[in-house]
C-alpha cells in the first residue's frame, strides 16, 4: 500500500518521495480486537521486559490487557510501546481493519462521468428536452 507523497527537506534539490508500506494481510483476521493484538506482541517479548520498557508493573500491565475493565492499556501506553519495542503490528492491524484498500471501481466508474454527461445532453438535445 503506498502514501501520498512525502516531501521532505533536502540538501540542494527537492525531491518527492513516496512512503511504501507493506505488511502481512490478514492481520485484523487473526486478532479480534487491538488490546488482544498488542497483548500477543507483549507476550511474545516478555511481559517483564515490556513492562519496563513502559515503566509499569507487570502485574499492572497484564491486567491491562486482560479483559478485566478496571484498568485500561491507554492510548499514550500504545505508542510508547511500538517505539520501544518497534512492533508495527498494532498498526498494521489498524490500517487493515479500517482502511480499505482500493480495488479501482470508484475510480473506474468516475472516469466514465464525463462520456455519460456528454450521452445524456444528445440524448436530452434529441428529445427536445435541452
Amino acid at each position: 500500500m503506498k502514501s501520498a507523497v512525502i516531501r521532505r527537506p533536502s540538501a540542494g534539490a527537492q525531491q518527492e518521495q513516496q512512503l511504501t508500506l507493506s505488511f502481512e494481510s490478514g492481520v485484523s483476521e487473526r486478532f479480534h480486537t487491538l488490546r488482544e493484538c498488542v497483548a500477543t506482541g507483549v507476550y511474545q517479548r516478555g511481559l517483564k521486559r515490556v513492562a519496563i520498557d513502559l515503566d509499569q508493573a507487570p502485574s499492572n500491565l497484564s491486567v491491562q490487557l486482560s479483559d478485566d475493565h478496571s484498568r485500561h492499556f491507554s492510548v499514550d501506553s500504545l505508542e510508547r510501546y511500538i517505539e520501544k519495542t518497534g512492533d508495527l503490528v498494532p498498526v498494521y492491524y489498524l490500517v487493515e481493519k479500517f482502511i480499505k484498500p482500493r480495488d479501482g471501481r470508484q475510480e473506474a466508474a468516475l472516469a466514465q462521468l464525463p462520456a455519460l454527461a456528454e450521452q445524456l445532453q444528445a440524448m436530452l438535445k434529441q428529445a427536445g428536452m435541452a
